[in-house]
């Protein structure tokens, strides 16, 4: 049975504009009738891949452009693909290694897993270095973190507060998250 062909894609930051154009252009040349496409961190929950996930039919395709588009882990991506072949739904992945790979077939799923794992044991790698030069940095004094960007708002946030503006509002105009609004807010109204 011949379905439709569903495009996901996804990027961490709003940062990352040309990687998400990228992905719809690769994702529209592949045939993909419907893209879904995503900012959202791997580890945030991904409501616009559930959406996909929900779309997608007996006989049709989910494509992606790459594996770490989809999935956190090897775990995960195999949850997915379980939950998409209890649906009679395949996956497509346009570049793993430089090959189109589709789980339709036994070459595919055996390429998916062995790919998944080297990248999931890379990701693991880079991280575990990142730790290693972190711990380092700070052993000689040099790592202090990232700046508490919503602490030096905190003045401005406050005064957008006392004109009305809403956390929505306020975490727009000033560059930070509504969560940090909420807590420079809440400090404030505690303290007194």
């Amino acid at each position: 049975m011949s379905g439709a062909l569903i495009g996901y894609g996804r990027t961490s930051t709003t940062e990352q504009e040309a990687g998400l154009e990228a992905q719809r252009r690769d994702l529209a040349a592949a045939g993909c009738g419907k893209v879904y496409l995503e900012r959202a961190s791997a580890v945030s929950e991904r409501a616009v891949l559930r959406q996909a996930l929900d779309y997608v039919r007996e006989g049709d395709t989910l494509v992606v452009t790459k594996i770490d588009r989809l999935a956190r882990s090897t775990i995960n991506l195999w949850d997915i693909v379980r939950g998409l072949d209890a649906k009679g739904v395949g996956l497509r992945v346009l570049n793993l290694g430089g090959e189109v790979v589709d789980t339709r077939s036994a070459t595919g799923r055996l390429i998916l897993t062995i790919f998944a794992g080297f990248a999931q044991f890379e990701r693991e790698m880079m991280l575990e270095r990142q730790r290693e030069g972190i711990a380092k940095a700070r052993a000689e004094g040099k790592y202090t973190g990232r700046k508490p960007t919503a602490r030096a708002k905190a003045s401005e946030a406050l005064e957008l507060h006392r004109e009305g503006k809403t956390p929505t509002e306020i975490a727009k105009a000033l560059g930070i998250g509504r969560a940090s609004v909420y807590r420079i807010i809440e400090t404030v109204v505690s303290a007194k």
